[in-house]
């Protein structure tokens, strides 16, 4: 029988690359944990294929696929970034040179074939890093400083595998903002036509106040981008290089409690509870962030990180794999993904029942590992 035969640190140096500002340079930690499989002709000898679990700020080092992947004979790595537990002022460029230190260091390792795992916001980055990996166009952030990723080492992987993904963060916040909101800076101050905890709404919500309701989430989006951009050019002129601030109402997409949008076997509620109650409170995805980061990450208009426009310039298979139960990444993101690759060599997949992170399902977990290692072959 394979199992995990050991568990160990697994160090890479962050490479450089030019960048804009002198706040983003020096040195970055980075983290991993490395699956090694048993079934190896020459013990101590790597396996042939590994696959890399990415995020752009979550703890993956004991994620759910890694002892399934080892133990159906490939090594695994879980990696960290260096925004670990706080994507407060994450750029997903920095992300994108982090993931190619992994990849480098594992292919000077010898690992013949290199998977990577983009898991829930990992999906996008998966995608930005292949991109950038086979024809690099960004020389920075869209903050103005950053990385220049034309001059990076982003060694491209064989294949991508996007696990409960959606479309990107700034997408995936553009659909939970609570367009409700009327002042940034009191939650409580709401317009009730705009409000979907208003039951006179709904559910199930009616098409056409839907309709009006994503105008104007998108239109809220586009307020707070304008307002990063003109404060970060008033704080840059008296030398200040960036500021935090708090985004209220950010767990606000009717999907939450109609179950007739976006139809699954999901349950009604979020990742975080009730949906009322996660809309505010301050662990919820995108509540505190940068004027630099929310334009990087969170920005409709500047986000490098949409995964659909990303997956249209990758050459190489990829598989998009989503939970039919997931509270958080809905069928139509799975969909949206899938369909953006531009050629043939890629696959749709539902995991049954499956939730966000398989939390409590093994069998599921060990289902999704079994059809990753099918499709590759």
């Amino acid at each position: 029988m394979s199992i995990v035969e050991e568990r160990e640190l697994l160090a890479v140096p962050m490479q450089s690359a030019a960048v804009g500002s002198e706040i983003y340079s020096g040195i970055a930690r980075l983290a991993g944990t490395l699956w090694c499989a048993r079934r190896r002709a020459v013990p101590g000898r790597r396996a042939g294929t590994v696959v890399v679990i990415c995020h752009p700020s979550s703890n993956f080092l004991g994620h759910y696929a890694l002892a399934p992947f080892a133990a159906a004979g490939v090594d695994a790595v879980a990696m960290t970034t260096r925004y670990l537990g706080n994507d407060s002022a994450l750029l997903l460029e920095n992300c994108v040179l982090d993931v190619g230190s992994v990849v480098r260091h594992l292919r000077e390792e010898g690992y013949e074939r290199i998977v990577l795992v983009g898991n829930s916001g990992g999906g996008g980055l998966a995608a930005l890093y292949q991109n950038q990996a086979e024809r690099p166009t960004i020389t920075q952030s869209p903050c103005g400083s950053g990385p220049d990723l034309t001059r990076a080492d982003l060694p491209p992987v064989d294949a991508l595998v996007l696990a409960m993904a959606h479309p990107g963060r700034a997408a995936l916040l553009a659909e939970w903002l609570d367009p409700a909101i009327r002042n940034e800076n009191d939650p409580l101050d709401r317009d009730p036509a705009l409000d979907m905890f208003d039951a006179e709404h709904g559910p199930p919500y009616d098409a056409a106040w839907l309709a009006r309701y994503r105008a104007a989430q998108r239109a809220r989006n586009d307020r707070i981008t304008d307002w990063a951009q003109a404060r970060l050019a008033e704080i840059s002129e008296r030398g200040i290089p960036d500021l935090p601030f708090c985004v209220h109402g950010v767990c606000a997409d009717p999907r939450f409690l109609d179950l007739s949008l976006d139809p699954s076997d999901r349950e009604t509620g979020t990742l975080w509870g009730p949906p009322w109650a996660a809309n505010l409170q301050p662990s919820a995805l995108g509540h505190y962030t940068t004027l630099r980061s929310w334009l990087s990450q969170w920005s409709l208009r500047h986000t490098n990180g949409h995964g659909p426009d990303r997956l249209r310039g990758v050459s190489v298979p990829v598989h998009v794999i989503y939970g039919t139960a997931d509270q958080g990444c809905f069928p139509l993101h799975a969909r949206e993904l899938h369909d953006a690759v531009p050629h043939d060599r890629k696959a749709l997949t539902a995991i049954p029942g499956g939730r966000h992170y398989l939390n409590g399902q093994p069998q599921l977990a060990e289902l999704m590992v079994k059809t990753v290692l099918d499709w590759l072959g």
